[in-house]
């Protein structure tokens, strides 16, 4: 899957720096309910639920990355994980330093089992999350779901 969003340089406009993060994300579904977390202030999109995951650290691997990823964000650990897509995502927007980037973002997309299913708890407090749930599959529709998330999640469920 791949969307491209650019906005056009106007002449004597600040020029965008390439920027590229690679990152690793679970869609994990048990009776009925998916497993979410909210994006924290600390975000370009605050208060959006999306997938559990996040940027892989320099040398990891994306498995390894979105385990540890899940587990930070939702006290989860994951089981069973397998490989179910590869999806890339460019935009022209602001960083969270307040500089122009021509933004890409590969995402690596796992489904998975958890070992345990328990009540969803940030660990990596004060990171990109600010909270983790259990959501009905019939109550997606009425949450303010990231477009990248919601993409997956139709393709995926």
């Amino acid at each position: 899957m791949v969307e491209r969003r650019e906005a056009a340089a106007q002449p004597g406009d600040e020029q965008p720096v390439p920027a590229l993060r690679v990152a690793a994300y679970a869609v994990v579904a048990v009776d009925g309910r998916v497993l979410l977390t909210q994006m924290s202030q600390n975000t370009p999109i605050p208060g959006q639920w999306a997938l559990p995951g996040g940027g892989l650290d320099h040398g990891e691997a994306p498995i390894d990355a979105v385990v540890r990823e899940v587990h930070e964000e939702t006290g989860h650990v994951l089981r069973d994980v397998r490989l179910a897509d590869v999806g890339s995502h460019r935009f022209t927007a602001r960083s969270p330093a307040g500089r122009l980037e021509d933004f890409q973002s590969v995402q690596v997309i796992y489904t998975a089992d958890v070992e345990k299913v328990l009540e969803p708890v940030v660990l990596d407090v004060g990171g990109s999350t600010s909270q983790a749930a259990w959501v009905a599959l019939a109550d997606l529709a009425k949450l303010p779901i990231s477009e990248g998330t919601g993409r997956w999640l139709d393709q995926l469920l």
